[in-house]
Order: C-alpha cells, then structure tokens, then sequence
C-alpha cells in the first residue's frame, strides 16, 4: 500500500497500487473478486433472475387465491372512507368522534337492514316477474301498431330481431346459461350473502379503528419523509372519501328520480330499475346513459309514449345532474377529467365487473391527486 501526497507535501487518502491483469489501480471501494463474481457473473444473474420470478409467481397465485377475500377487505376500506366525512360532518356539529362513529355505525346498519328487509322483496318479485313476461312481451310488440309501422319502414327487420330476441328469451337453456344451473345460481346467491355479511362486519370494524390503522401505517414510513406523506396521505382519502359518499347522493337521487319517472309512467318494474339505476349510476357518465336506455327499452312495454316520456325526463336530468347536483354535491373531492372516467371505468370493468369499474375511479383520483402534488411540482423546478 502506498500513501498518496498532495503538491502541499500534506498526505492524502491511502490508496490500495494492487495490480489486476489489466493494470488498472484498486482501490478500497472496489469489489472484491468474490463480490464480482457473485454480482456479474452470468449463472449467478441467471439464477437471481429466475428467483426472482418465482417469488413473482407464488406472490401471484396467492393473490389469485385470496383475490375473494382481498377484493371483500379492499371493498370495506372503500366503504370506511365513504362513510368517513359523514363521521367529520357529526364531529363539525359539536359531536366527539366516539359519539359520530356509532351514529354512522347505527345508520348504516339501519340502512343496510332496511335494504334487506324492505327492498329484497319487492326487487325479487318484479325482477321474476320480469324474467318470466319478457318473451311474450317483446312478441307482443309485433302486434301494436306503431310496431307495424316500424316494421314496414325498415323492411322487416324490426320482426325479424324481435322473433330472435323472443326466441332467445323463451329459450330454457338461455337462463340456465345465464345462471350457470340452478344449483351454481343458487350457490352464487348464497356466496354473495356470506360475502356481504363479511364486508358489511369488516366495514365497521375499519370505520370504527379508521384513525389509529392510519397511524400505524404511517409508522411504517421514514421520519423524515413523513411531514410529505402523511399530509399527501390524508388529502388523498379524504378525497376519495368525498369523492365515494357524493357518487353515492348522485346515484342515490338518480335512482329516486327515476323510480318516480317510472311508477308515473305506469311501469311494472319501477322498482328493480330503481335499484338498478342505483348501482350502475355509481359510473359518472356511463352509467347515467345505460339506466336510461334500459328504462326507455322496458317502457317500451307499456307504449312508446311511456318510452318518449322517460327518454326526454332523463335527458333533462342529465343536464340538472351534469351542471347542478353534481358541483353542489362533489364539493371539493378531486375532479376527474371525463376520458380518464371512461378509461378507467372499462378497464376495472374488464378485470373485476361492476365493481371493478366502481372502484376503478376513486383509484384514478387518488393517482392524480399524487401526479398534481408530487410529480408535477418536481417537474416544474427540475
């Protein structure tokens, strides 16, 4: 080992002279031959590389085993946060949190009985019924006159897709296929109520121990990055949290809106499009455009009128949702731009359905409330 000296005659730092093949100078910081070979040697790279997509594939297939049961704990947590500004609404109005969180807890439970107990019903028996009377139903379409008309105009067209929809519809098989059997229709049912049983448990113990899971998360994170990320943190929940409860006043007055429209307009089925509306409006934008659809094909079965008049009621309120409720209700939650709804909602809908899709938009508001705060402000002083 040789001492290095600076021009002042003042020594430097100490500098291994060991020379490898290449006559190239070592110094204390180089890796050690071993090292070398256990960092760069093919086999060794090759073997880090196929540990490390085994580890990808076990962690996959445990996900996709437990993909029930985290999908139930990821649909809770969304519940917790919707539920969680209802909670800061009760606290506002001079309540303690303890007070707020079983007042939510009581009404939630209260809501989620009333459902069951009052709605189930009503929903089964018109949602039989209408499984039952649709065939003849879109048959009897070809015996109205304005069905005639139709016909005529676009040269029997209108029959011919009518005779296959009933066809299809009349057909056993059709609803079996649907169902997958009876006996899988009847497990599913049963799955569906144990599951739901189990978010709606879970739910209460997230709502009820909301702010100490976050604080033990936050644990988890260095000191000295917590005074950004905690308060990145909050404003992201409390975003999708306003961001959840508003969908849920939307599709909320969404569907008692339109099961008015629909008893008005002597519709036997007011009431199951009214829970569907319910759900599928929690799509901004998509969702608001099917449920009128389908409300104006069913009206279709009391006469074109009915049809007409729910068609142009729903348009209108689409303009009162679009420039109204929805800057009054949303408030101050993160605003997502409509391509990125759109985006979102299908590709959560192909990988997890309706739900995908529900659950898929408060994702895609968290991720660009982090792209506005975080990514953008580095950007702008790099």
């Amino acid at each position: 080992m040789s001492i290095e000296r600076r021009p002042g005659g003042r020594p430097g730092r100490a500098v291994i002279r060991s020379r490898a093949r290449n006559g190239r100078a070592v110094s204390p910081d180089s890796p050690r031959p071993t090292e070398e070979l256990f960092t760069h040697h093919p086999v060794v790279w090759g073997f880090r590389v196929a540990l490390g997509l085994l580890a990808a594939a076990l962690l996959a297939l445990v996900v996709v085993n437990l993909s029930d049961v985290l999908l139930s704990v990821f649909i809770a947590a969304f519940v917790a946060l919707g539920l969680d500004p209802l909670i800061r609404w009760f606290e506002r109005r001079g309540m303690s949190r303890p007070t707020a969180i079983v007042t939510v807890l009581i009404l939630f439970i209260a809501v989620v009985v009333g459902i069951v107990w009052i709605l189930i019903p009503p929903v089964v028996a018109q949602a039989t019924a209408l499984i039952t009377n649709l065939p003849s139903q879109v048959r009897g379409l070809e015996d109205s006159g304005w069905f005639e008309r139709v016909n005529e105009t676009t040269n029997g067209l209108a029959a011919t897709l009518a005779n296959g929809i009933g066809d299809i519809l009349s057909d056993p098989n059709t609803w079996a296929t649907i169902g997958g059997g009876a006996l899988a229709f009847g497990a599913s049912i049963l799955n569906a109520v144990s599951t739901g049983f189990f978010v709606v448990v879970l739910s209460i113990y997230f709502i009820a121990t909301l702010d100490s899971s976050k604080r033990a998360i936050y644990t988890l994170v260095a000191a000295s990055e917590r005074p950004v990320v905690v308060p990145l943190a909050e404003r992201i929940m409390q975003s999708i949290g306003k961001y959840l409860s508003g969908m849920v006043v939307l599709a909320f007055l969404n569907a008692v809106f339109s099961t008015i429209l629909l008893v008005l307009t002597g519709n036997p089925y007011a009431l199951i499009l009214g829970v569907i509306a319910l759900f599928v409006t929690l799509i901004p934008l998509i969702g608001t455009v099917l449920t009128t659809v389908l409300m104006t094909v069913v009206s279709l079965f009391v006469s074109p009128t009915a049809a007409l008049i729910v068609f142009i009621a729903m348009l209108v309120y689409m303009q009162v949702e679009a420039y109204i409720l929805t800057p009054r209700v949303m408030g101050k939650a993160v605003q997502v731009p409509g391509t990125i709804v759109l985006i979102s909602a299908l590709a959560g809908g192909t990988l997890l359905g309706l739900l995908g899709a529900l659950v898929a938009i408060p994702i895609s508001a968290g991720i660009l409330l982090i792209l506005r705060e975080i990514v953008v402000p580095r950007q702008a002083v790099s």
